[in-house]
């Protein structure tokens, strides 16, 4: 099939980048076709953020989105920021100790599943063709080596690889220009930037794992509009950084979660269990008492920043968002910032297609990118990652404030961190076990029925989409040297090393893979290798 523009994600990247498309399309009188695929059963299945948005780039977008109804339905009332200094105790910091940038005046409390849906439906009002449960499994190349669109992959497959008799042949999708725009570790995205070197001369992607829960809480306990922020307690303990959020949406609906950042040493560290141990805290559990926890869900976040973004445009495509890691670190948000690389990219690219002849085979998205609002927030913000990794949670933190409230952002220096985040990981034997309470099931869980309330399913009889480069490492070498890290930094218990009679087997649980792409990122020898399952497959949020 052959499209002026093809969409791969259907997040808030991908469907502003559509939605600009189809506006300057409009505005110019040309007839413009573009496709968005999606890997999710429908849009937003696979979408998760904590989510506080900021509305700069929606309101440039869609101006009347009030009007038009955008699930946006809880402005922020009030901001709240803790240092967890222990199990039992906390400090409540003043406005005027928080970076600037990170205050939320004029910001709503969301469900970006929720704003994705309705972006989609403003996308196919002006004509956009979108086709969820359809994943890009591969980058196709004109000769000439540009970009010449995606293949979505077979259906039907079984896990012996031969066909079954619900096959379902994979299918080619041709444009003049392709939007990678798949979020944090896109799959296609991380061999784009390997094969065209985005990447040379720049930083280490640097990542945290996000998780989060809905809850449904007490209504004489529910402040709607309250935000609140914490560092510190429980990642403190392992030496580990990153911080946890409480935010009241709608409702009697609270968003709980935390990130960790996965540059930490320990490899005893679980993530998941971290995040446990957090709602335990009395400001934490006052709020979450007697409540009903209700979904679950959990996903990476490209968190470096500046130093560590790839050049994001390349022969026939550009990449937007997470999957380039246009988050601002600084704030810990990346929707506002994903959707204006959006539509930074529409507007280059429809410089292009309104022209006479051929498409050059490079796009000025860089230059739009560099003097936009965009680029100057993340040159403001490009410290953060080094600031935090070099001097750790206190110091780190001091170091922040006095770039933002004092210069703005504009220190003359840039502190990098080139360390990638796999490769932090100190030896079992050099650190201590960390041994996690046991889940008290009523504010407390463990992995499998959490990942049930994602509503996550593969079709079984399939090929694995965690592939492993060397199938003997995880026993041979991860083990011995790391204690297998994959059984514990995965939050949805998709690694096991089961005891035999012959020996410790590493075991691979595809069916609970929540599609957080950690175990890409995070195994220390790089032999994990995320591939994408059948299309439909993964979870399926409703309102995360």
């Amino acid at each position: 099939m052959e499209f002026d523009v093809v969409i791969v994600g259907a997040g808030p990247a991908g469907l502003s980048a559509a939605i600009k498309l189809m506006q300057l399309s409009e505005a110019q009188g040309r007839e413009t076709t573009v496709c968005v695929v999606e890997k999710g059963s429908e849009v937003g299945a696979h979408v998760l953020s904590g989510a506080v948005l900021e509305p700069r780039a929606l309101e440039e977008l869609i101006p009347d989105w009030k009007e038009r109804g955008a699930p946006l339905n809880t402005p922020v009332t009030g901001d709240t920021f803790y240092f967890y200094t222990s199990d039992k105790s906390a400090i409540k910091l003043p406005g005027f100790a928080i970076p600037r940038p990170t205050h939320n005046d004029g910001n709503f409390i969301v469900s970006m599943g929720n704003v994705c849906r309705w972006l989609a439906e403003q996308a196919e009002a002006l004509g956009v063709e979108i086709y969820p449960g359809f994943a890009a499994a591969e980058v196709l190349f004109h000769d000439n080596g540009a970009v010449k669109g995606i293949a979505t992959g077979e259906m039907g497959v079984g896990a012996d690889a031969q066909q079954k008799d619900s096959y379902v042949p994979s299918m080619e999708l041709h444009a003049a220009y392709t939007i990678f725009a798949e979020g944090c570790r896109g799959h296609l995205g991380k061999q784009l930037i390997a094969h065209f070197e985005l990447d040379k001369d720049k930083d280490p992607q640097h990542y945290g794992l996000g998780i989060k829960e809905v809850w449904k809480i007490s209504p004489e306990k529910h402040q709607e509009g309250l935000v609140v922020h914490g560092i510190g307690w429980p990642l403190s303990e392992s030496g580990s950084s990153g911080g946890a959020f409480l935010y009241h949406a709608e409702n009697h609906e609270v968003y709980v979660g935390l990130i960790a950042d996965l540059n930490y040493s320990n490899p005893y560290v679980s993530p998941f269990e971290e995040f446990q141990r957090w709602k335990t805290h009395p400001k934490t559990r006052a709020v979450l008492e007697d409540g009903e926890r209700i979904a679950y869900g959990a996903r990476a976040l490209a968190k470096g920043g500046l130093n560590s973004l790839p050049e994001m445009a390349f022969p026939g495509g550009v990449l937007v968002g997470c999957d380039a890691g246009t988050l601002n670190s600084v704030k810990i948000k990346g929707n506002h910032t994903a959707m204006k690389s959006g539509m930074l990219a529409a507007e280059s690219i429809m410089s292009v297609l309104q022209s006479e002849g051929d498409a050059p085979a490079q796009l000025d998205y860089s230059t739009r990118l560099q003097d936009s609002w965009l680029g100057k927030e993340l040159r403001s913000s490009r410290n953060f990652s080094g600031f935090m990794h070099k001097f750790g949670t206190l110091l780190g933190a001091a170091m922040v404030w006095i770039d933002q409230n004092l210069f703005a952002g504009r220190l003359p220096f840039t502190l990098h961190d080139t360390k990638p985040d796999h490769a932090c990981l100190l030896e079992a034997d050099k650190v201590a076990p960390i041994h996690y309470p046991k889940p008290d099931n009523s504010l407390t869980f463990d992995r499998l029925s959490s990942v049930f309330l994602s509503n996550t399913n593969h079709e079984e009889d399939q090929p694995c989409h965690l592939t492993l480069r060397d199938s003997s490492i995880p026993v041979a070498i991860n083990l011995p040297k790391f204690a297998e890290p994959a059984q514990r930094y995965c939050p949805a218990g998709v690694y096991e090393i089961v005891e035999e009679s012959e020996g410790p087997r590493f075991q691979i649980n595809a069916q609970n893979c929540v599609h957080c792409k950690t175990c890409d990122i995070k195994d220390p020898s790089q032999n994990i290798v995320w591939v994408t399952p059948e299309g439909f497959g993964g979870p399926n949020y409703p309102n995360m």
